[in-house]
């Protein structure tokens, strides 16, 4: 159920990847066709961007594609595979996860607070700001929840099921 979570924020990344580039388009047409800007536009491409990499961080980890130094990994078994991912998971990525949550659930409360806005003169308005600050909160999550879900696939391998 987890790896099927991540594959439905993947999939929901790709298509917010087709929707960055589409809007990158116009805000170039308005810019150089008819010497127009809108800064709310220009603004939701940084967002987008940055809402593309932190909702497919999961998805990444889920397919394993994430960077990884493969000088021995490869030529392990599986057991000897799963128990480094199982060390890697527990020591690394797990408490990692827990750290950037709790960091950023401050950052984003206080954002919600001061109901903040862009601070461009006709950008992104309240509240989508504290919205897309949220995701700071969420990919740990679900970075977190995948994590898991590998965590309980290595013990399926080293169990031998």
């Amino acid at each position: 159920m987890l790896d099927r979570f991540s594959a439905i924020l993947g999939k929901a990344s790709a298509w917010l990847t087709l929707l960055m580039v589409l809007v990158t388009f116009i805000v170039v047409v308005l810019r150089y066709v008819f010497d127009a800007g809108l800064i709310w536009l220009q603004e939701s491409v940084v967002w987008m961007h940055g809402f593309v990499f932190m909702v497919g961080a999961a998805y990444t980890l889920q397919q394993e594609q994430h960077v990884r130094v493969d000088i021995f990994y490869r030529e392990m078994s599986p057991k000897r595979r799963a128990w480094v991912d199982l060390i890697g998971i527990a020591v690394f990525l797990l408490p990692l996860c827990a750290l950037l949550g709790w960091k950023a659930f401050d950052y984003v409360a206080v954002s919600w607070q001061l109901q903040e806005a862009s601070r461009e003169s006709g950008g992104l308005p309240y509240p989508l700001i504290p919205l897309l600050k949220s995701i700071l909160v969420v990919m740990p999550v679900t970075v977190g929840l995948q994590g898991i879900a590998l965590l309980s696939r290595c013990v399926r391998t080293l169990r031998g099921d």
